[in-house]
């Protein structure tokens, strides 16, 4: 399976997450993964994948601007893709808020796409703004959705 993970983070949590999925994903056999910053991914050149993951931190309950903005020219892109599931991380309450959100926005853009899983939502320490870290108990859970991910 070829797997396209785009993310956007603000004080590395997010990346530590897509790079945690992408372990998971390269860890069962016959599996390729790129891991991009959103704001590195062309959407010009036409490549196929058969999963693209897209993670966000929480701001305010919503994923932010740079996510939103891409999810909105996925489906105009040269990009190829065969089914989606996306990632958050989160501080106090907010637990799955931005994950819901770019759920909804994806299946409104592109409602044919299919969704591969639900959404997973990791808690970051802290309160208010935080740069975290990540909880320690949710860093498996990172590992084992890319795993599920490709074992269907």
């Amino acid at each position: 399976m070829k797997v396209l993970i785009v993310y956007a983070t603000k004080y590395g949590n997010t990346e530590k997450v897509a790079k945690l999925i992408a372990e998971g994903i390269t860890s069962v056999e016959g599996n390729e993964v790129i891991v991009n910053n959103v704001k590195d991914v062309n959407l010009k050149k036409e490549i196929s994948y058969d999963l693209i993951l897209i993670g966000s931190p929480n701001h305010f309950g919503r994923h932010i601007g740079s996510v939103k903005k891409f999810i909105n020219k996925l489906p105009k892109s040269q990009l190829k893709v065969n089914a989606y599931a996306v990632f958050d991380t989160y501080i106090l309450a907010d637990f799955e808020k931005a994950v819901k959100k770019m759920e909804a926005q994806i299946s409104e853009v592109m409602p044919d796409l299919t969704k591969a899983s639900p959404g997973l939502s990791i808690k970051v320490e802290g309160t208010g703004t935080s740069k975290g870290p990540i909880v320690n108990e949710e860093l498996p859970k990172c590992k084992e959705f890319g795993i599920k991910l490709v074992q269907g």
